[in-house]
């Protein structure tokens, strides 16, 4: 399958790259991680690494050229033919981003940026700044989180947030503008959806699809009138169902106190979530739990070493497989006899897999989970006991140089046998993982 090599940002402000030097040429074999050609931007030069294996092809742009970020600029395939022709990227062909529709303030746009060479799209969790407040280039602006990591992106200019065009809890392709930042304080600052952007782009006459978020877009923008009414606006975006909005710090003080951010969803606290409404979630009454799970389970086991740290490095420089989240949802699918959908928690930052045994066949899907797995390693934890929740739980935590593993389940989940023999497997698996390829 071919892979699309676009132009990288390598900062919160850069719009374009200007290729230095190609270091393949077209029908050249590259490994992933060799060097394929080198960017400079006003702040640096650098060698960009190829992220599959392959024959370099399709090459549409030359040394020299300015390339606008997220633009496809080369192919690696599985042959050396090259495949259809592609246009060569015009940069002065592109539109100005801050200037792309007519009625938005002038400014200095800022982009969805790309975390990683493979991130097609950032889902933006939160706004810092309200349309209308004066922003320097070093706030931060917003939160977005890809599938390997949340970060703050910071404003990149100094001035005022002049527009808002995409809402927390929407993914924005890479490259694409979310905001306008003004010289001059805006008269009518403006906070649109994806929804609306995408809608005032198409062609003219062309109907929304009704099953599209195009469908369910207001037909012009939203002008908050202050600060409090535009944080309102931001806090009721849409939200994907099973995905909770909150900021890696949030995530992080919840794990540390054994909070759960999902009593928040069922409280109907809007999203996304920040540090401030951990109060409100330690303050929500404890309810009776539901029926036949008012005994839990709660079975604890402790391994001498730590033998997944290992055992990861090695899958990832042997085998290729890079996702540590990935391994433990396929140690706990094996432990569990077979197949199975699996919610794994790191820190900031939960995927649900379906997860196999055979560990490289293990894939991110959204189906709910029939097992959680929360790996608190690296984090001051030394003991929990959060009690049943709605599907089995596995809480993984450092132990001397071993580590401690809870296993916490309803009666009804797991029979006392079935625990007893999952959290065995499990722990044994952490500890001496070459049981596992046997």
């Amino acid at each position: 399958m071919p892979y699309e090599v676009t132009m990288p940002q390598l900062g919160m402000v850069q719009d374009t790259g200007r290729i230095v030097a190609w270091l393949k040429h077209p029908g050249d074999p590259v490994k992933a991680g060799d060097a394929l050609f080198e960017v400079e931007t006003d702040k640096a030069t650098m060698e960009v690494e190829a992220q599959a294996d392959g024959f370099l092809s399709n090459v549409t742009a030359g040394e020299g050229d300015e390339v606008p970020i997220g633009t496809v600029i080369a192919r690696i395939t599985d042959s050396g033919g090259e495949d259809a022709p592609q246009n060569r990227p015009d940069a002065a062909s592109v539109p100005s981003p801050a200037t792309a529709q007519d009625d938005l303030p002038e400014g200095n746009a800022v982009a969805m940026p790309q975390l990683g060479m493979t991130q097609d799209t950032g889902l933006l969790l939160s706004w810092r700044k309200a349309p209308g407040d004066p922003v320097a280039a070093s706030d931060i602006l917003f939160e977005v989180e890809t599938d390997k990591s949340t970060m703050e992106v910071e404003a990149g200019h100094d001035g005022y947030l002049a527009a808002t065009l995409a809402l927390a809890g929407e993914d924005v392709p890479v490259g694409t503008p979310v905001a306008v930042i003004s010289a001059a304080p805006p008269t009518a600052p403006v906070a649109r959806s994806r929804a609306v952007a995408r809608e005032a782009d198409a062609p003219a006459g062309a109907a929304p699809d009704p099953g599209s978020d195009d469908g369910r877009a207001a037909a012009s923008p939203v002008v908050p009138a202050d600060r409090p009414a535009a944080d309102a606006a931001a806090r009721s975006a849409p939200v994907t169902p099973g995905r909770i909005l909150a900021s890696p710090k949030a995530r992080r003080l919840a794990l540390e106190r054994g909070l759960d951010l999902k009593r928040l969803v069922e409280a109907g606290h809007p999203q996304p979530y920040s540090v401030s409404d951990l109060e409100a979630l330690a303050a929500l009454p404890v309810t009776a739990a539901p029926a036949g799970q008012g005994i839990g389970r709660r079975l604890c086991a402790e391994t001498a070493t730590d033998g997944f740290a290992d055992f990861a490095a090695w899958a990832a420089e042997a085998a290729g497989l890079t996702d540590a989240a990935a391994l433990l949802s396929g140690f706990a699918a094996a432990s569990l006899g077979g197949p199975a959908y699996v919610a794994v928690e790191q820190f900031g930052h939960s995927r649900c897999f379906a997860a196999d045994p055979l560990l490289s066949a293990s894939t991110v899907t959204d189906a709910a989970p029939q097992l959680r797995v929360r790996d608190l390693r690296g984090l001051r934890v030394s003991e929990v006991h959060m009690g049943p929740e709605e599907v089995p739980v596995l809480t993984l935590s450092n132990s001397g140089a071993g580590l401690s593993v809870t296993l916490e389940c309803g009666p009804d989940q797991l029979s006392p046998g079935d625990a007893l023999t999952f959290l065995v497997n499990f722990a044994g698996r952490l500890e001496h993982p070459l049981r596992h390829l046997l």
